[in-house]
């Protein structure tokens, strides 16, 4: 099976470029987007396009913010339970949805940015701390493990972005952000990219538009798919591609057994 996770910063705008192209080009069984921004009406044409898929969302309220997606190639085994975090404050964003499937529980998040002079960041860490609680629930309550994916809106150790001096005071490599992920980990979550690729370098699914940063490879890893410690046998592998263009971050795909 495979799985791929895509920040589009926005799905009308990636869908004037390459979107189709790569969904067609690549034989994913499920797609799961973030930043989608936009209202159900608007994705009716992109929806009919994507014939192959049903489509799942939970869209935030404010047009053109947020939003994300799960799309699940037609003809496989069919969810049997979708679920939001439960929360109004984060669910009216559109920031996450899962699906439970027949051996695990996907989970499509886009974790809040830390915003301007770091004022949102109590509201990221409430987020993370939520979802960590969520996952432990749903792993208890239905006995099968959890694969999430998204964007995480962070870097979680020096080797995640290009100049990790430069940003220790930014949101997205703040000591309570990285600290959040080690708690994860902790917790018994798997970071399959990091787990399957030890040492790798310079490998970022974010670059900045207005410093042209993509061209010179001065990014940031805020996107990840990790999965629950007994379910990681079954990841075959976890990749970035960096080459595909139409957002300011690139998907990263999951294969599984």
């Amino acid at each position: 099976m495979l799985i791929a996770s895509w920040n589009v910063n926005g799905l009308r705008a990636c869908a004037k470029k390459n979107f189709f192209d790569w969904v067609k080009n690549n034989s994913f069984d499920t797609l799961c987007l973030q930043e989608v921004k936009a209202q159900q009406g608007q994705l009716t044409e992109i929806i009919a396009e994507l014939s192959d898929y049903e489509c799942y969302f939970s869209l935030g309220e404010i047009k053109g913010y947020s939003g994300v997606a799960i799309m699940h190639k037609k003809g496989l085994s069919i969810p049997t339970e979708f679920g939001q975090l439960g929360l109004n404050n984060f669910d009216r964003e559109g920031r996450l949805l899962w699906a439970q499937y027949k051996n695990f529980i996907l989970m499509n998040c886009y974790f809040p940015n830390g915003g301007e002079n770091n004022k949102r960041v109590p509201y990221k860490m409430e987020f993370c701390e939520e979802v960590s609680q969520l996952i432990l629930k749903l792993e208890k309550k239905k006995k099968l493990p959890v694969i999430i994916c998204g964007d995480f809106n962070t870097a979680h150790t020096e080797i995640d972005l290009k100049n990790p001096k430069q940003n220790e005071k930014t949101t997205g490599f703040l000591p309570e952000e990285r600290a959040w992920i080690d708690r994860f980990i902790k917790q018994g979550m798997v970071d399959c990219f990091r787990e399957l690729h030890p040492d790798t370098t310079d490998a970022y699914t974010y670059w900045s538009m207005r410093t042209r940063a993509r061209e010179r490879n001065a990014g940031w890893r805020l996107d990840y798919f990790f999965v629950s410690k007994n379910f990681f046998p079954k990841v075959k592998k976890c990749e970035l591609q960096t080459k595909t263009l139409g957002s300011d971050h690139c998907p990263v795909i999951l294969q599984i057994k």
